[in-house]
Formats: structure tokens, C-alpha cells, sequence
């Protein structure tokens, strides 16, 4: 992977959060924990970190982040509909400020040719709305559920600027 580490990105959203006293909280099923562990890494982290939810099931999907039921049956547990929903149960069920969502289909099976292996969803919630991106990775189970972790970490903090964006914006 290029690019800066997940240490440092975790860094980066931990300064930024602490700055400006916000929350974050995960909802994460195809990385299985690992977004938060990344957060939980760095000491510091319970200063901003509300917690999260692995809901590698359906069944989890909707009990606990309110997922409905309809939308699994119409788009599957791998769409951008239920990354939506995912982000958006979380960050009610835990009543952080910030949240993110991942689903996607890791590897090296379950992929169909409609939703190949690599195909992720990662949707960031907050109070003035969503964000959902698709990607699909071309690595192994582990490249694949690091890139993911990767991109949940730079999607929070595009929704975090460094001060001196939020100044120019």
C-alpha cells in the first residue's frame, strides 16, 4: 500500500477529532474490527472514540444498526444502500458525531460477476449527511480488508479537515 500509514492517518483523525471535540464510532463487517482496532491502536483514542459494531451477519445488520430488511432483499448485504444504512445506525445507535460503514466482499470467494471479489462499499455519516464510496480492490483477502480499512480512515478525515483547510474553505 502507498501512501501515508494507517498509524499516522489514525493519528491524523485523532488530532483532528480531539481539536474539535468530536466522536466516531464503525460499523465495519468485511474488515471484521479492523478500523477500530486501528483507531484503538493508537493510545488516546477513548478521548473521541465511541466504539463500533462487527456486523459480519444480516441478522446483526439489522437488530443492531437498524438495516431494514427490504433493503438486504433488494440490493444485498454488498450495495451502497446498505453501507447507507449501516453508517447511519451507528452513528444513532452510539450517538457519536462521525461514523463509518464498510461492507464489501474480501476473498478469495463469494464473488459473483455482478459483485466481484474486491467490490466495497464505505459510507461516512454525520449530521449534515452521507457519503458513500464504491471501490473495488484487486488484492488478496488481507490487501483487500487493508485498502478498505485505508479508505474509511481518509474518508473520516476528509469530513475532519486539518485546521487549515477548514480555514480556506
Amino acid at each position: 500500500m502507498e501512501g501515508p500509514s494507517l498509524g499516522h492517518l489514525v493519528g491524523q483523525l485523532q488530532e483532528r477529532c480531539l481539536e474539535r471535540r468530536l466522536t466516531v464510532a464503525t460499523a465495519e463487517s468485511c474488515t471484521g474490527g479492523s478500523i477500530a482496532k486501528s483507531i484503538t491502536d493508537v493510545a488516546g483514542s477513548s478521548g473521541y472514540f465511541r466504539g463500533g459494531v462487527v456486523s459480519y451477519s444480516n441478522e446483526v445488520k439489522m437488530r443492531l444498526l437498524s438495516v431494514p430488511a427490504d433493503q438486504l432483499a433488494a440490493h444485498g448485504a454488498v450495495s451502497a444502500q446498505v453501507a447507507r444504512s449501516m453508517a447511519v445506525g451507528v452513528l444513532a445507535a452510539t450517538g457519536a458525531d462521525l461514523a463509518v460503514a464498510v461492507t464489501g466482499i474480501s476473498g478469495p470467494g463469494g464473488g459473483s460477476p455482478a459483485k466481484p471479489v474486491g467490490l466495497t462499499y464505505v459510507a461516512v455519516a454525520d449530521a449534515t449527511g452521507v457519503d458513500v464510496r464504491r471501490f473495488i480492490w484487486q488484492g488478496d483477502r488481507d490487501a483487500n480488508r487493508e485498502a478498505t480499512t485505508r479508505a474509511a480512515l481518509e474518508l473520516l478525515l476528509e469530513r475532519v479537515p486539518a485546521p487549515a483547510e477548514s480555514a480556506s474553505r
